[in-house]
């Protein structure tokens, strides 16, 4: 399982073969302009089915109205949502209900990992 790690402004990306996971920078909020940048980014990288996992570590902001357009990513099998805080899970919840894909929201990172294997083999 090759790892690459790609250091943005706003956040960094580690790409596994069939997911990739991100963690947004403090403070940041995720527009329609960065999320264009993640959908050209994830288009690029991935020829194949891929799971986008966001590992909620820091604390940011999210455009709901981001998700419609996520949602028609070339290859992308579903989100997940990745925190311990309550709050940020619930904002999770909000956010699922404009994506038109699966989308989890998990505590732990192995748990989306995992997940994200399941989604990607029953896929296939």
């Amino acid at each position: 399982m090759l790892e690459t790690v790609l250091r943005l402004k706003f956040c960094t990306l580690t790409f596994y073969d069939n997911y990739v996971i991100a963690v947004i920078n403090e403070g940041e909020h995720i527009d329609h302009e960065i999320n264009q940048k993640l959908i050209n980014i994830m288009d690029e990288h991935y020829e194949r089915p891929y799971v986008y996992i966001t590992h909620r570590i820091n604390s940011y902001s999210v455009d709901p109205n981001i998700y419609p357009k996520t949602t028609t990513a070339k290859n992308l099998a579903g989100f997940a949502v990745v925190s311990d805080d309550y709050i940020s899970k619930n904002n999770a919840k909000i956010e699922r209900l404009f994506f038109g894909k699966p989308f989890e929201i998990f505590t732990e990172l192995d748990d989306a990992i995992t997940w994200a294997k399941k989604l990607i083999e029953k896929g296939s």
